[in-house]
């Protein structure tokens, strides 16, 4: 079903006319009183009201009020309350992974969101599977045949989650490197499976244990309870709640695989938790990542002393179909 089916009428007919390729599809964006703008193929385009894709946002059709709530309707199925947690940091995620941005007036309760109303302005964000996208990363992740802790590293919309996603399916699977190994995933924003009813939309692969909705601080510690994973994954490391779980992965035998913000290694180790995890190299394969010229370019990958490795690997995510 096109993502835009149970959106109102006349967004509708204006999706349908586009006849947009729903995999190179990355971000929708929606803001009252403005115009429709949309990142495909990686680049900016709106729509007109015949249908045609534009360059020239201006020449855009411009959203109302409506249509924005019918959208966010339409997006959690008439239940937006069922998504508090989530909206109170800004998005919630829909079936498949996709991630639905949110912004508008905050409530503060105590000094901090307790919700957002008036919610004014949309971005839904688009998961894609992209199978084969870490294959060119993977021999760079094992040395004398063990698996390396690895941190993937970009700015948002660089396509972290989706080599994260790739590269638990391969080592779940197994590969040439590795025989399948058990994996553990915590899934907080339930991007990388992209699970309903519990159950992952997303290949994970056949060793993969998943639990989603759940925080990382506590679901690293509850998979290392209970799941008995050889490799723990993760996405946006960055909180000091995040610590004592990451410590108990580190020094338990179990590896980890993760992702976190940053335009660099040096932006990244500014942040006060993965400053120690650098200084105490715990991180054996740190990866970089860039959205330019297309999500997924990988620009470096270096070891725990920042020592180069030769990677000639500059694919893609939209290269690998």
């Amino acid at each position: 079903m096109p993502f835009y089916d149970s959106f109102p009428p006349e967004l509708c007919r204006l999706f349908q006319a586009a006849a947009l390729k729903e995999d190179s599809l990355e971000e929708l964006r929606l803001r009252v009183g403005q115009p429709l703008a949309l990142r495909y193929r990686n680049c900016e385009y709106g729509i007109t009201g015949d249908g045609k894709l534009t360059e020239n946002l201006m020449k855009s059709v411009r959203i109302d009020a409506v249509q924005l709530e019918a959208v966010l309707e339409a997006l959690s199925a008439c239940s937006l309350y069922a998504f508090a947690e989530e909206t109170r940091q800004g998005f919630f995620t829909v079936p498949g992974g996709h991630r639905v941005g949110i912004a508008g007036k905050t409530v503060l309760e105590n000094g901090k969101v307790s919700c957002i109303r008036n919610i004014s302005f949309l971005n839904l964000r688009f998961s894609h599977e992209k199978k084969g996208c870490a294959s060119c990363i993977l021999p760079y992740l094992f040395e004398d045949g063990k698996l390396c802790d690895t941190l993937l590293i970009g700015p948002p919309g660089c396509g972290k989650t989706t080599l994260l996603r790739d590269l638990i399916r391969q080592l779940s699977s197994g590969s040439t490197f590795h025989p399948g190994m058990t994996v553990g995933v915590v899934d907080e924003r339930s991007e990388i499976g992209g699970a309903y009813l519990g159950i992952p939309q997303n290949d994970l692969g056949p060793r993969t244990d998943l639990l989603d909705g759940c925080r990382k601080s506590e679901g690293m510690l509850m998979l290392l309870r209970s799941m008995t994973p050889e490799v723990i994954a993760a996405d946006e490391l960055g909180s000091q709640e995040d610590r004592y779980a990451l410590e108990s992965v580190f020094h338990c035998g179990c590896h980890l695989v993760a992702t976190a913000h940053g335009t660099s290694f040096a932006a990244s180790a500014r942040s006060p938790l993965l400053h120690t995890l650098f200084q105490q190299r715990l991180f054996q394969r740190l990866i970089l990542l860039s959205g330019r010229p297309s999500p997924g370019t990988v620009i470096q990958i270096s070891d725990a002393d920042g020592n180069l490795l030769d990677t000639g690997c500059k694919v893609a995510l939209q290269e690998i179909s």
